[in-house]
């Protein structure tokens, strides 16, 4: 690289650290401006100015270095050696603002698909899809930017020429020693476009219940309801069954089952399930409220109260809720209703005369 195209690239590269610096000031202003009322504006000030900012440095430090170097008095092999690391500097400088780029379109869709809010199936899907997908396009730019780094030296020009010739045996190589990675990463993007789990979804996974807290291109974090973290391979969820409690909707059926005698009253029973889900508040969606008599045992008959509710988590309150009240409810009105043991003792003699008894 010639020191006029050095001397040019700086002249522009100073002007985009003073857009940058522009850039971060309005993010500032604006921040303070509207005081974190604007949701949008309040996460990209939040997310991109303590990235920016530095960029920003960066690009002025090198703006200037490189403005440096080709008026200085420096040996003909020196100058091609601080022109190529400084050529190799810009190129990951270049890196550094698309990875930003990438970053600030993530907080765009985390603004535009919010979370929050009760059914929000769509929005988990569009951020799965967009978190899977912008690893792979930073991965992909990292990889371009250490070519590009390599090509601003003759010598590392020549080794990838006599690398592109033996493409053929490398790439054998490769997908002999790394077929698991690569089929991870296969299994990721077939995930993001899939969406047989997205981020925030409840699912069983050996056993355990937990909601998906990150996807990887090789491994999925499960957090589990006491906060343990079970470190899944993605292949998991492409070969393994598994529960996704949340797969179309979050809304959930919770059944309760009470274990009463053949003297429980349904009746006042059934209004007294009603009573409790809809005292539930929020806990209740409205939708299911049945007892049902599932089992006739030898001693007892199983009662099942059934509920519904908009997610997991108010689903188990929920059924908590109507099983301690029922308990209560039966114990206060209808205490005959609890579970007992009937013995009917009979007496008599047989025909020799001799008196027995038995236990029916």
């Amino acid at each position: 690289m010639e020191p006029l195209n050095i001397l040019g690239w700086a002249l522009r590269a100073a002007a985009a650290a003073a857009v940058l610096a522009g850039c971060v000031a309005a993010m500032r202003w604006l921040r303070a401006k509207r005081g974190g009322s604007d949701r949008l504006w309040t996460m990209l000030a939040t997310e991109m100015t303590p990235k920016v900012a530095p960029l920003a440095l960066a690009v002025a430090a090198l703006a200037a270095l490189s403005a440096l170097v080709p008026m200085g008095a420096l040996e003909p092999g020196v100058a091609s050696l601080a022109l190529s690391l400084i050529g190799g500097a810009w190129v990951l400088l270049a890196a550094w603002a698309m990875t930003l780029v990438c970053r600030g379109l993530a907080v765009l869709v985390d603004w535009k698909y919010d979370v929050s809010v009760a059914d929000n199936l769509g929005a988990r899907q569009v951020h799965t899809k967009v978190k899977v997908l912008q690893r792979i396009v930073v991965v992909l730019i990292w990889l371009g930017a250490l070519a590009g780094v390599l090509m601003q030296f003759e010598r590392f020009r020549m080794l990838g020429g006599t690398l592109l010739a033996s493409a053929g045996v490398l790439s054998i190589v490769l997908g002999l020693s790394a077929q698991k990675t690569f089929g991870s990463v296969i299994a990721g993007i077939q995930i993001a476009l899939t969406h047989p789990i997205n981020l925030d979804d409840v699912v069983i996974v050996e056993g355990e219940w937990g909601r998906i807290e990150e996807i990887t291109f090789t491994y999925v974090v499960v957090r589990i309801w006491d906060m343990r973290r079970l470190v899944v391979p993605i292949t998991y969820f492409l070969d393994t069954p598994f529960q996704n409690w949340t797969r179309k909707s979050a809304e959930i059926l919770g059944p309760v089952f009470l274990h009463v005698d053949y003297a429980t009253p349904l009746g006042p029973l059934r209004e007294e399930l009603l009573r409790l889900c809809r005292e539930a508040g929020e806990l209740w969606n409205g939708k299911t409220c049945v007892l049902q008599v599932t089992e006739a045992g030898p001693e007892t008959m199983t009662v099942r109260a059934l509920v519904s509710a908009s997610d997991a988590s108010r689903a188990w309150d929920l059924r908590c809720l109507v099983r301690e009240g029922l308990i209560a409810y039966l114990r206060a009105n209808h205490p005959q209703a609890l579970p007992r043991r009937r013995v009917v003792l009979e007496q008599g003699a047989d025909k020799d005369g001799v008196v027995v008894s038995g236990v029916e």
